[in-house]
């Protein structure tokens, strides 16, 4: 595996960790604890998570356009 020499890559490890932790959080949820993993439960976790989620790419979009110097944000 090849080490990010950019902060852009940096991000994206750092969301990846974010995806993981989250997977591992909704299982330890589901067989450790005694709160019922209904469908509510489960779409208020995975909704504000992909919230979060978004918002982390949009940061990452908004870095790469300011990163570009293209006023626009295209490459």
């Amino acid at each position: 595996m090849e080490t990010p020499d950019s902060d852009l890559g940096v991000y994206a490890l750092a969301g990846a960790f974010a995806v993981v932790v989250s997977l591992v959080a909704i299982a330890v949820l589901a067989f450790a604890t005694d709160v019922p993993l209904t469908l509510r439960t489960t779409a208020t976790l995975s909704g504000g998570f992909l919230l979060f989620m978004g918002s982390y790419v949009a940061a990452m979009a908004i870095y790469r356009g300011v990163d570009s110097g293209d006023p626009d944000g295209s490459r």
